[in-house]
């Protein structure tokens, strides 16, 4: 992981000795209007010589003759000018701007919470994977490695804290999921897991294959029986003091999926590394939560295996027993991530929490139906609202999608209580993963009701395999961390 200092300063910019002074542009009507300190107010007459249109993510260069810094960039802000526009454009010129090492942004703010849309952005595209480059190519790939944003209205020391939290666990998934599966396997993934955590307090439950056997975690073990390297189930549980609610967050960690005896085709398995995106993101918001001591009790799932073809695999028509006893027929062995899910919900539902969300990157349908930058929400309609309401605040888009009642009878089987898949029926398939989920959702501590159950489906927006954009490069993006932690602090006592 890269990590950019972040500061903030009521200095003049014009003194700042650093690399690249950022400034902004928007379009406005057909035309082009500078946003920037009233310091480069000169340099609007030059923005149609140079090209700039103010389109989001264009970032145009040019020799600083006002200030101290040896450039400066003005970064297309599009059409806006709020928190999300400026988080966008911030972190699209912090991403573009690599092989410098101090970069200032110099965009007027009327608010701390706008300064810290510019600070969080720059922070989230100042990120780099470099552990496997070659040191030739490290210098020019890399971010800049402090930044600072220039304003009169800074945010406070403990939203500068959050900011960095945010920004670290974004970049934590973004390291989990970028790794090759060689060296990211769930043993392996438990270990980087307590690295994360240290001394903050979280405490850490491992399920190994014998305790996973001993307590009837049947789909993990099943989805992990073809691998040389068994499966793991990890709990972690921050319980602060002051805290009145309770969430469980559950998190899909398919180390790597090749499908299992339903073999995925050659092009559509690369990728799959970033199966475990949703384990990786309840470790990183439950860390990110106890850095800024969210009072809220927040516990993580990470259902953890490798799903690979051997003769030790689970086969088709195969039938595992869930954790609480339920049975399901496996016909497809390439939706082995709802099994390992079904572990994990069963186990958060026991605990009898205020609400229950699962994260994961589950199904191709998910893609066809979404594209590659929005992720779905499925489930309890109260619950489904404060996601959206959660991601609205963050600029994450998440679309709702319905679970149809009809869907649960296609997942019926003749010798278990539910099967896995409808294979040679693709319809509704994200719809039909999540009517799956639903069935392992258990009761409020009366027995009254089903406890507030939310799916995310993000396997689209989880990885970017296509063009760059906002702080957003190349490989995995953190998505749903922002959310997930937004959704957390409603769930505060504050």
């Amino acid at each position: 992981m890269t990590s950019a200092s972040l500061s903030f300063s009521a200095e003049s910019v014009t003194e700042a000795a650093v690399d690249v002074v950022v400034i902004g542009a928007r379009s406005v009507d057909g035309s082009v209007e500078l946003v920037a300190d009233p310091a480069y107010a000169g340099i609007a007459a030059h923005l149609d010589a140079l090209g700039v249109t103010g389109g989001a993510d264009q970032l145009v260069r040019t020799v600083d003759t006002v200030g101290a810094a040896k450039t400066i960039a003005i970064i297309g802000l599009g059409r806006g000018t709020d928190a999300a526009a400026l988080r966008a454009a911030a972190g699209s010129a912090a991403r573009q701007l690599t092989g410098v090492d101090t970069v200032a942004f110099a965009i007027p703010t009327s608010d701390a919470v706008e300064a810290a849309a510019i600070g969080e952005g720059a922070a989230l595209g100042a990120y780099a994977y470099t552990a496997y480059r070659h040191t030739s190519l490290e210098k020019t790939k890399t971010p800049a490695s402090s930044i600072v944003v220039y304003t009169a209205s800074a945010p406070d020391d403990a939203e500068q804290a959050r900011i960095i939290a945010v920004a670290d666990g974004v970049n934590l998934v973004r390291d989990l999921v970028n790794a090759p599966p060689s060296d990211l396997y769930p043993e392996s993934f438990v270990d980087l897991a307590g690295d994360a955590i240290g001394d903050l307090p979280i405490e850490v439950t491992v399920w190994d294959e014998t305790e996973l056997a001993a307590d009837g975690f049947g789909g993990i073990l099943g989805v992990g029986q073809g691998s040389a390297r068994p499966p793991r189930l990890l709990k972690l549980a921050y319980s602060p003091a002051a805290a009145t609610q309770h969430l469980a967050i559950v998190g899909k960690g398919i180390t790597f999926d090749t499908g299992g005896l339903s073999l995925k085709p050659p092009v559509p398995m690369i990728g799959m590394k970033s199966d475990m995106a949703g384990a990786a993101n309840v470790l990183a918001v439950i860390v990110a939560a106890a850095r800024t001591e969210l009072p809220v009790r927040l516990t993580g799932w990470l259902c953890l295996a490798e799903n690979m073809p051997s003769g030790n695999a689970v086969r088709p028509n195969d039938v595992l027993s869930i954790r609480g006893g339920t049975t399901v027929e496996v016909v497809n062995t390439d939706a082995e991530g709802r099994l390992v899910m079904a572990d994990g919900l069963v186990a958060a539902s026991e605990e009898h929490p205020d609400a229950i969300v699962d994260v994961a990157t589950l199904t191709g349908a998910q893609v066809v139906a979404l594209g590659h930058r929005y992720s779905a929400v499925m489930g309890e309609v109260d619950l489904v609202e404060r996601v959206l309401a959660a991601s609205k605040s963050v600029a994450e888009p998440f679309w709702p999608m319905p679970i149809p009642e009809e869907l649960r009878a296609r997942l019926d089987s003749g010798v278990a209580d539910i099967k896995n898949a409808t294979p040679g029926d693709p319809a509704a398939g994200m719809m039909l993963a999540a009517a799956f989920l639903q069935d392992f959702i258990g009761k409020t501590a009366d027995g009254e009701s089903t406890i507030p159950w939310a799916h995310l489906d993000i396997a689209g927006a989880a990885l970017n395999e296509g063009k760059l954009y906002s702080f957003n490069g190349p490989g995995a993006t953190g998505v749903s961390v922002r959310t997930l932690l937004a959704l957390a602090e409603s769930y505060t006592s504050k």
